[in-house]
């Protein structure tokens, strides 16, 4: 096993097929791995195709809540400029990873139905919204979310991170996926650029 890929203590021991069918979720890269295989086989396999949005889509799904949404709000902040204002939306995900209550939740669900149009920090607040499978506080939690909807949340938050990085592909995906791998050990997730100097 890669020791980049060793440690990962946050990530559910299931295979990684259980968990991105649970999400209503497929990879694009064909896989040689078995579909027991666990998450960090995928992965590994997955980084020696250079399949780094894949990558992603997997570390999305694999995250649990608390620490998807943590992935991406540093994401989210990625995408600001300096000294802005923190939107809403991402305040109240932020918010909501220090302390998950439905308090927190519904302040998410309002901060996104009161966000500008093209405020992409929605995407952390959705994952707060969805983050246990159903469609939000209060009375939406009686309501099953779309499957996968905090998952997809995620990711798209780190895919509009990489867009506006004004890095390369490659260079903003390793970071994203440090930062995932970090939060799956146990970390913050704020690793700098030069620690992905050996990454995919």
């Amino acid at each position: 096993m890669n020791a980049r890929f060793s440690g990962l203590v946050k990530i559910p021991k299931q295979p990684a097929a259980r968990l991105l069918s649970h999400a209503n979720a497929a990879l694009d890269t064909e896989l040689v791995a078995p579909a027991s295989a666990s998450v960090e086989v995928v992965l590994e396999e997955l980084e020696q195709k250079g399949a780094l949005i894949d990558m992603l889509h997997l570390l999305s799904v694999a995250l649990p809540a608390r620490e998807r949404v943590w992935w991406a709000c540093l994401a989210a902040r990625d995408t600001l400029l300096p000294g802005a204002k923190v939107p809403p939306p991402l305040a109240a995900a932020e918010a909501w990873v220090f302390k998950p209550s439905e308090e927190n939740r519904a302040v998410a669900h309002h901060a996104i139905q009161h966000a500008a149009m093209r405020d992409e920090t929605k995407h952390c607040a959705m994952a707060v919204q969805f983050h246990d499978g159903t469609l939000g506080p209060g009375e939406l939690a009686q309501h099953a979310a779309p499957p996968g909807g905090a998952e997809v949340s995620a990711f798209a938050m780190n895919i509009v991170a990489i867009a506006k990085s004004g890095k390369t592909l490659e260079e903003a995906a390793s970071i994203l996926i440090e930062r995932a791998l970090d939060i799956a050990r146990g970390g913050s997730g704020r690793v700098e650029p030069q620690e992905t100097s050996q990454g995919a």
